[in-house]
C-alpha cells in the first residue's frame, strides 16, 4: 500500500507539471486555432534560459530564473506570432493550414539547432532549487520536483483566475468561441492571438525551467515533453482547458504507476511514455472527443 501512495504521489507531481505545458499548447489552440509544433522546443528553450542566467549572474537564486526563462520565451513567441502567423490571421496567406505547419516547423528545427550551435550537444544541468528530499507522510519526494508541482499548481490556479475572471481571460474566450463576434463587440482578435501564443509558449518554458533542475537538458529534450502534451490536449478534448488538467493528472498516474509494476524494473523506465499511448488509444477508441471536447458541424 505505501509503494502504491508513493507512485501515486510521484504520478500527481509530474502530472501537474505535465498539465502547465499541454496548457500553453491548448491555450495556442484555442485561440489561434493552430497546433504550435515548436511547443517542445520552447521547452527546451526555458531550461536553456534557465541555465545561461543562473551561470551569467552566479548569486542569483535558481527559483529566480523561472519566471525570467518563461518572460524570455514569451517574447520571443510575441514577436514570432505577429511576423509569421499574423499574416496567416489576415486573409494574407493562401493556405493557411499547411502554412501554420510548415512555419511552426521550421521554427522548431531553427531553435533546435540554435541550441545545438550555442549550446553544444553536451547535457547542462541549473543549479537545484532546493537540496535533498521532502518527507510526505512515508514517501520522500525529490524538493526540486515538490517545488516544480507547487508552483506549477500555482500557475495553473492564476491562469485559471485570469481566464474566468478577468476582462483579458473574458476576451480570449469570446475570440475562442467567434472572432468575428468578438470583433463586434470591441474585441481585437489579432491582439488576443498574439497573447494567447506568447502565454502558451511561456508557460512551455516555464515549465521546462521548472525541471531543468531534475532533468538533464540537450536540445532534443523537447521531443517527449511536446508527445506528451499532444496526447494530453487531445485526451481532455482539443481546446478544454480544465480537459489538459485532468489529462496531465492522468498521464502522470498512469506513467509512475505503470513503470513502478512493470515486471522488469530495468526496463520500466523505456516504456514510460508507451503507458501513456496506451490510455490514449482507448479513449481515442470510446471518446473521440475526449473529456471535455465538444461536438462540431
Amino acid at each position: 500500500m505505501k509503494y502504491f501512495l508513493s507512485l501515486c504521489t510521484t504520478g500527481v507531481i509530474m502530472g501537474v507539471i505535465y498539465a502547465l505545458m499541454a496548457l500553453g499548447l491548448t491555450l495556442i489552440f484555442s485561440i489561434l486555432r493552430v497546433i504550435n509544433f515548436a511547443h517542445g522546443e520552447f521547452y527546451m528553450l526555458g531550461g536553456y534560459a534557465s541555465y545561461f542566467i543562473l551561470s551569467t549572474f552566479t548569486g542569483l537564486h535558481p527559483l529566480l530564473a523561472v519566471p525570467l526563462a518563461g518572460l524570455i520565451a514569451a517574447l520571443i513567441g510575441l514577436a514570432f506570432e505577429i511576423a509569421f502567423l499574423r499574416p496567416m490571421h489576415q486573409g494574407r496567406i493562401e493556405r493557411p493550414d499547411e502554412y501554420a505547419i510548415l512555419i511552426t516547423f521550421g521554427l522548431s528545427f531553427f531553435l533546435m539547432n540554435l541550441a545545438l550551435a550555442v549550446f553544444g550537444p553536451y547535457p547542462h544541468r541549473p543549479p537545484s532549487f532546493f537540496q535533498g528530499a521532502v518527507r510526505l507522510g512515508f514517501v520522500n519526494v525529490s524538493a526540486d520536483r515538490l517545488t516544480a508541482s507547487i508552483l506549477s499548481l500555482a500557475l495553473l490556479t492564476l491562469l485559471l483566475l485570469i481566464i474566468n475572471k478577468t476582462w483579458i481571460g473574458i476576451a480570449l474566450q469570446a475570440v475562442s468561441q467567434n472572432k468575428d463576434a468578438a470583433a463586434v463587440v470591441g474585441i481585437n482578435p489579432l491582439r488576443m492571438n498574439t497573447l494567447a501564443f506568447g502565454l502558451g509558449v511561456g508557460l512551455a518554458a516555464t515549465a521546462g525551467a521548472l525541471l531543468a533542475p531534475s532533468f538533464l537538458i540537450v536540445p532534443d529534450v523537447g521531443a517527449v515533453p511536446s508527445i506528451r502534451s499532444y496526447v494530453i490536449i487531445v485526451l481532455g478534448g482539443m481546446g478544454s482547458i480544465q480537459g489538459s488538467i485532468l489529462g496531465g493528472l492522468l498521464i502522470g498516474l498512469v506513467e509512475s504507476l505503470g513503470a513502478g509494476y512493470f515486471p522488469d524494473p530495468s526496463r520500466a523506465l523505456n516504456y514510460k511514455t508507451a503507458f501513456g499511448l496506451v490510455i490514449f488509444a482507448l479513449v481515442l477508441l470510446f471518446r473521440p472527443r475526449g473529456f471535455f471536447g465538444r461536438k462540431e458541424v
